[in-house]
């Protein structure tokens, strides 16, 4: 369909979201969440551990596929849920922590700190005490975490476990940039110049080299790790010897249903833009997308909602990739010997989490729009994607077989025009109730707590874990010890 040919008032497209069997039973029993939300408030959010299992081990069976010692880190940031790190110690992978408290509530929970990989961005005194007492390994990003962490190996008596975090590479003439790790192109040197001295060979056990890459091209991952391969060949030659490479995150999920849904909801938020059919986002939001001097400009700023290469098929694609003699990631990694170590977040989350708020009120806007006020606010569900483009599941206190289908935006409990939790506008079945539930699902990787603020006062919300065999939930207990 062209733009032009879009009528000016059409049906508003629908992004069918796929919905695991234990949200299809949440949903069938209302009561449930009713009775929990009396007693913690609203929002919830509800978590399952098997979907999460069920996608380690996908990942567990491509390594396993190509004989590759392998670590996989659940990317503990993603979620605070103190379950999912529970679930990876029952099921004997790692996790990577990002912060103190992260990794002193792994550490009391259990894991393996031979399983634990501290990455934090900043690296404070406390924690890197922490880690080097507890002999988890530490990646160090620049020169200054290098000697806070040799200092307190020191201070300790110990030695400490570190990896090197690595950047820079080129990929098809251009050099890829990230604010965090050594420059590839001087790291051979600089890795070997802080290792040589006597001090360093005594209190640091070089352990192995670490990349991450913003983006979804296999392709650049798969260069990435030729070149950590070609690094830990060289380094190897100083007598430096990489027991691991950490490919880091990143890794791609799908949401939705339906391609063509994804592909009409693009072309008709470009429609109106131009003009040419009625807002489909609130204030017409073109979600990346703007007009300049009359010419649709930019691109959709979102996740990739739907997308072919989910999980697996990704990881694949990585370790397919081949250097210029032909030979392929996986090939080199299994005949160096190499562990290959992978930070997964939202993958490991795909399908374990959901987010229910309660209706609060109805009113029209002074343009005529309907707003519907939920008990919950923007933070809690919300992410560094432009909107979440996934329909949400209204449960009706009363369904109204002949009710009219109504169209309006979810509203959230800040004092900000902008606190708008679906900036898409969305097609009911009727007119919400005050007390109705929506379910928002698939929120547990980054959507929930990645950005969960205190403001106004307002309580975090409560983390709740659904009993898939007993079909009922319990509390998290994160934060207990």
């Amino acid at each position: 369909m062209t733009l032009q040919s879009v009528p000016k008032n059409t049906e508003l497209p629908a992004l069918s979201p796929i919905v695991a069997p234990w949200v299809q039973q949440m949903v069938e029993q209302p009561e449930l969440i009713r009775d929990q939300m009396m007693e913690y408030g609203s929002p919830l959010n509800i978590h399952c551990r098997r979907p999460f299992i069920e996608n380690y081990r996908e990942y567990r069976s491509v390594f396993e596929k190509h004989g590759l010692d392998h670590l996989v880190c659940f990317a503990r940031k993603a979620n605070k849920s103190s379950t999912f790190v529970a679930a990876a110690r029952e099921e004997g992978f790692g996790v990577d922590t990002a912060s103190y408290r992260e990794l002193q509530e792994c550490l009391e929970l259990g894991c393996d700190p031979g399983r634990l990989v501290y990455t934090a961005a900043i690296k404070d005194q406390r924690s890197v005490n922490l880690a080097v007492r507890a002999g988890v390994v530490i990646i160090l990003d620049n020169e200054d975490e290098w000697q806070l962490v040799l200092n307190t190996a020191e201070a300790l008596n110990k030695k400490a476990r570190v990896g090197v975090r690595i950047s820079g590479f080129h990929v098809d003439g251009k050099k890829l940039y990230s604010r965090f790790g050594f420059d590839i192109d001087g790291a051979a040197g600089k890795i070997i110049d802080l290792f040589t001295p006597e001090e360093s060979r005594r209190r640091l056990e070089f352990c192995g080299l670490h990349f991450h890459l913003d983006g979804y091209s296999t392709r650049q991952r798969g260069i990435a790790f030729h070149d950590a391969l070609d690094l830990a060949l060289e380094l190897q030659q100083q007598q430096l010897h990489t027991r691991f490479v950490d490919i880091g995150g990143g890794f791609l999920i799908n949401y939705l249903k339906n391609e063509a849904e994804y592909e009409r909801f693009d072309t008709q938020l470009r429609a109106a833009l131009q003009g040419h059919r009625s807002p489909i986002t609130f204030n017409n939001d073109g979600l990346g997308y703007r007009m300049v001097n009359g010419e649709l400009q930019g691109k959709l700023n979102v996740y990739p909602y739907f997308n072919n290469k989910a999980r697996s098929i990704f990881l694949e694609e990585i370790l397919s990739v081949v250097n210029e003699s032909g030979v392929s990631v996986s090939a080199r990694a299994r005949s160096i010997g190499l562990e290959v170590r992978m930070e997964p977040g939202r993958s490991l989350l795909d399908q374990s989490g959901i987010t229910v708020a309660r209706v609060a009120h109805r009113k029209r806007d002074s343009r005529g729009d309907l707003l519907i006020g939920l008990e919950m606010n923007m933070t809690q569900m919300h992410s560094s994607s432009a909107d979440f483009l996934l329909d949400p599941i209204v449960l009706f206190q009363h369904e109204q077989p002949d009710a009219r289908k109504t169209e309006g935006y979810f509203t959230g409990a800040y004092c900000l025009e902008r606190d708008v939790l679906l900036k898409r506008k969305i097609t009911l079945k009727q007119m919400p109730e005050i007390g109705d539930l929506v379910v928002f699902p698939n929120t547990a990787g980054y959507m929930m707590h990645f950005f969960e603020s205190e403001a106004h006062l307002f309580e975090l919300a409560a983390n709740l874990v659904y009993d898939v065999q007993h079909r009922s939930l319990v509390p998290d207990g994160y934060g207990e010890k």
